[in-house]
C-alpha cells in the first residue's frame, strides 16, 4: 500500500439492529472509522443492492432506505443524511471501463447494508457516500475483477467498503446460539480466513468448498467481499473482528492496508426482535 492510499474494508453487517446496538462488532467498525484519515468520499458495495445491472448512485442527496419490515419503530427512524457525490459516480464508470456502469439518479439511495455500519464508523454523516450495485447476472470473477479495477480510487481519497457476510444463511438461524456458529459455518469461515490472509484473490474459488452451499445459499452477502479481495490482489487482508451469531451468520470483518485497530471486546450481536421472521428480515 502506497502512503497516499486509503485502506479498504469488508464489514460483516448482520442484523439491522446493529445500527442501534453497541457490541464488539459495532465497536470494531467505530474503531476503524477513527483510525483512518478522513476520506474525500466513501464507496460502499452493499449486499442489499443486488440487481440486474452494475450501477452507482449519482444523486446529490441519497435517501436513507429502510429495506426491511417488522422491526421496532426506532430503527425506521434512523436517518443517515450523508450527501452523495455525482462526480464519483462518473469516476467509477471511468475506472470500470470497458465494463458498463450505469448512473442511478433517483431510484436507490443508502440501504441498511450501508447506513447500519456507517452510523458507527462515521456517525456525523458528513462524508459523501456513493453505493455500487451488485450485478446478479455476473459470475464471481466479474466482481473480483471489478474490485481490482476500483484500486485507483483509493489514491484519490475514496474509502471503499464492502458490506455483507461471509456466512449468511437466514433459513438456518438459531437465536439460541447468540454468539456462536454451526460447525459448517465455523469451517467455512476458517477456510475464508486462510484464503483472505494469504491469497485473497482465491476468494472467488471458495465456491468449491464443501460447506459453501450451506454458508452461501444466495450470493448477495458474499459478493461484497470479492471487491475487497480484488483490491487486495496479492496483499493479505487483516482480520478486524471475528465471530458468529445465530449459528449461521459470520460477523467477520477484514481490513486492507493501514494499521488495523485492536480487536474489540464485549457482547455479541443482537438477536431479532420478537415477531420478526428471520427468513424475511433482509439481514
Amino acid at each position: 500500500m502506497s502512503p497516499d492510499q486509503l485502506p479498504a474494508v469488508f464489514l460483516g453487517h448482520g442484523n439491522p439492529m446493529n445500527a442501534l446496538d453497541r457490541n464488539r462488532y459495532t465497536e470494531a467498525w467505530a474503531a476503524f472509522g477513527r483510525s483512518v484519515a478522513r476520506p474525500r468520499a466513501i464507496l460502499v458495495i452493499s449486499a442489499h443492492w443486488y440487481t440486474n445491472a452494475t450501477a452507482v448512485t449519482a444523486m446529490p442527496h441519497p435517501r436513507t432506505i429502510h429495506d426491511f419490515y417488522g422491526f421496532p419503530r426506532e430503527l425506521f427512524e434512523v436517518r443517515y443524511p450523508a450527501p452523495g457525490l455525482p462526480e464519483l459516480a462518473e469516476q467509477v464508470a471511468d475506472v470500470a471501463h470497458p465494463r458498463w456502469v450505469g448512473c442511478d439518479t433517483d431510484s436507490w439511495g443508502l440501504d441498511h447494508g450501508t447506513w447500519s455500519v456507517l452510523v458507527h464508523a462515521f456517525p456525523d454523516a458528513s462524508i459523501p457516500v456513493v453505493q455500487l450495485s451488485l450485478n446478479a447476472f455476473e459470475p464471481m470473477d466479474y466482481h473480483l475483477e471489478l474490485g481490482r479495477a476500483l484500486a485507483p480510487l483509493r489514491s484519490d481519497g475514496v474509502l471503499i467498503v464492502g458490506s455483507g457476510n461471509i456466512v449468511h444463511n437466514l433459513r438456518a438461524v438459531d437465536f439460541d446460539m447468540p454468539d456462536s456458529g454451526y460447525d459448517w459455518a465455523l469451517r467455512f469461515d476458517a477456510a475464508a480466513r486462510e484464503v483472505l490472509t494469504r491469497t485473497p484473490t482465491q476468494a472467488a474459488a471458495l465456491d468449491a468448498h464443501p460447506d459453501f452451499a450451506a454458508a452461501v445459499p444466495t450470493p448477495d452477502h458474499y459478493l461484497p467481499l470479492l471487491y475487497i479481495a480484488g483490491l487486495a490482489d496479492t496483499e493479505p487482508l487483516v482480520p478486524l473482528v471475528e465471530g458468529h451469531c445465530a449459528g449461521s451468520i459470520s460477523m467477520a470483518a477484514y481490513q486492507l492496508g493501514g494499521v488495523a485497530p485492536a480487536p474489540a471486546e464485549g457482547a455479541g450481536a443482537p438477536g431479532l426482535p420478537t415477531g420478526v421472521p428471520p427468513v424475511d428480515s433482509n439481514m
